[in-house]
């Protein structure tokens, strides 16, 4: 070592890079790869360095969870560390959630011991050799934009600035960095681990002519659509957004909303069913939408314009969305929406066309919330998922609120106004979702009400003994509630809705799907001293 020199583990060097990066937390669930990085975490103690939470996660899929709820309440994005090649297989449910929703991370796992003696850092144990893998990175190479594996310790600032800027790029998304224990062991300078980024991310600007030529359509068109799934934005585009519906009166459907893009009882919401509004539109603005309608039930009309708004608006890293796009603009969300506004604030306007439009929307939107609320009431006694969204939306009125959905609780039954005030599961349907991300999103804001909903499968798939753990250890007050119908709802209606006159729609239990006997879930929960409660009847519930 040079004289005056100061170095650490290299495994030490990825804390305070990441700290750099503008990481807040690490959820890490660490293993036998994992002591340069612990002697590294101990070393940056002993000197008093600043350094992200690295926090202990009892399951893999809790840490992805959490970087995934703590990105949608800050937009900053985390990082997770797991452990070899079985931490990160139990990790890769949560990669292609995140993948699918544009949710940047860094993601990384240690490799195994390539050295079996000779080399510090070496093989100790015999999962050194049980653990190998011929191509580890493969477990999440289809959900990454960006995998590497670490050759050098001296190149641990240089990928890790590079794996954010290709995490942050749009369309933004998951990286993956591999980081074995040998490499992890070698001595590396200490000097500029906390320099600013070396590398910036890209962001797309919207075409100034296609935002031209849409809103061109939209100001000329008789009936326009806009199917909005992932939100309108930030909070700022958001409130444009709503009140830019309103004035040009444009109908605003949440067909499978995994984001609140408009209020829910906002006079232009007309609801989550495109199809009556498809068949009459004349311009169709799907905004941000992998899957904006379901084509074996409705389309759009032939003759109809139709414009594919989003980060990624034809969505190239699914293999099969053919969806039309005669138009199709690329940029972030928060940038599109207000480029659009004002370019239509520009045109001319046919303000009794405009108004006859509103008065129209009002009235039909309205009908649309009062038929949902009207079923939302309970049947013979039971809770229905209705019932249970409406009174939950009582509830948090006027709170600040976000509630996770995963096959639980339903948009519009639920009244959600706020930018991030509503989250359901990826379209990934990666389940155990809703409970870790809420956690996640707690941990970015105390002071916020965070809500995850969910039916008692994906309550199962969540293991919820570990996030019941990390919320007492964390003191995380998540509200969870459990929509227990003892089955796999979503399977049972999906067999129903293939096969409505068949076998199984006549039979008495549908085969492959009751989760009977079902467990005791209030035990689960107080075995980590939570509060619970076991509701059967409406007038607890309410």
């Amino acid at each position: 070592m040079q004289e005056g020199r100061v170095t650490v583990v290299a495994g030490g060097a990825i804390f305070p890079r990441l700290r750099a990066l503008g990481v807040d937390y690490v959820f890490a669930n660490s293993g036998t790869d994992f002591p340069p990085i612990i002697e590294g975490l101990a070393q940056a103690a002993e000197s008093g360095v600043a350094l992200p939470e690295a926090l202990v996660m009892p399951h893999e899929h809790a840490a992805m969870g959490m970087a995934h709820g703590y990105y949608l309440m800050t937009g900053r994005p985390q990082a997770v560390m797991l452990h070899t090649n079985v931490g990160l297989a139990n990790g890769a449910i949560g990669a292609i959630n995140a993948a699918c929703e544009h949710i940047p991370m860094i993601l990384m796992s240690g490799r195994t011991p390539v050295t079996e003696e000779g080399r510090f850092g070496a093989r100790t144990v015999p999962i050194g050799w049980g653990q190998e893998m011929r191509d580890q990175a493969a477990l999440v190479r289809e959900a990454s934009k960006w995998e590497y594996e670490l050759k050098f310790p001296e190149q641990v600032p240089a990928l890790l600035d590079r794996a954010y800027a290709i995490a942050t790029t749009t369309p933004k998304g998951p990286v993956y960095l591999s980081i074995p224990r040998e490499v992890l062991c070698e001595e590396v300078d200490a000097a500029g681990l906390d320099v600013p980024p070396s590398i910036r991310p890209g962001r797309v600007a919207p075409d100034p002519q296609a935002i031209a030529t849409l809103a061109d359509w939209l100001a000329e068109a008789e009936a326009p659509l806009v199917i909005a799934q992932r939100g309108a934005g930030d909070a700022e585009s958001f409130a444009a957004f709503s009140a830019w519906a309103e004035d040009w009166g444009i109908a605003v459907c949440s067909w499978w909303a995994t984001h609140l893009a408009i209020p829910t009882d906002h006079p232009c919401h007309v609801g989550a069913d495109p199809g009556p509004w498809l068949d009459q539109a004349d311009v169709v603005v799907v905004l941000d939408c992998l899957a904006p309608w379901m084509p074996d039930a409705h389309r759009p009309r032939p003759e109809a314009k139709v414009a594919n708004i989003g980060p990624d608006p034809i969505f190239s890293r699914f293999p099969v969305r053919n969806f039309r796009s005669d138009l199709s603009i690329m940029g972030e969300t928060a940038q599109t929406v207000p480029a659009l506004i004002a370019a239509m604030n520009k045109l001319p306007r046919q303000e009794d066309r405009l108004t006859a439009r509103r008065r129209t929307l009002a009235a039909t939107s309205g009908q649309i919330r009062a038929t949902l609320f009207e079923a939302a009431a309970p049947e013979s006694g039971r809770i229905t998922k209705a019932y249970a969204s409406r009174v939950l939306g009582e509830k948090l009125e006027g709170l600040n609120s976000s509630v996770f959905s995963e096959l639980g609780t339903q948009l519009g039954t639920l009244v959600r106004r706020d930018h991030r005030s509503w989250f359901q599961e990826p379209h990934s349907g990666g389940l155990g979702w809703s409970f870790p991300a809420a956690l996640g999103a707690q941990l970015a804001e105390p002071d916020r009400l965070c809500v995850a909903t969910m039916g008692d499968g994906s309550y199962m798939f969540s293991n919820p003994a570990a996030c019941h753990q990390i919320a007492e250890a964390l003191r995380l007050p998540v509200l969870v509630v459990v929509l227990n119908n003892g089955s796999w709802g979503a399977v049972r209606d999906s067999v129903k809705g293939l096969y409505p006159d068949g076998a199984a729609a006549r039979a008495n239990r549908v085969p492959l799907t009751s989760l009977a006997p079902s467990p005791d879930f209030c035990k689960v929960a107080e075995a980590s001293r939570a509060w619970a409660q076991n509701v059967t009847e409406p007038k607890q519930f309410g």
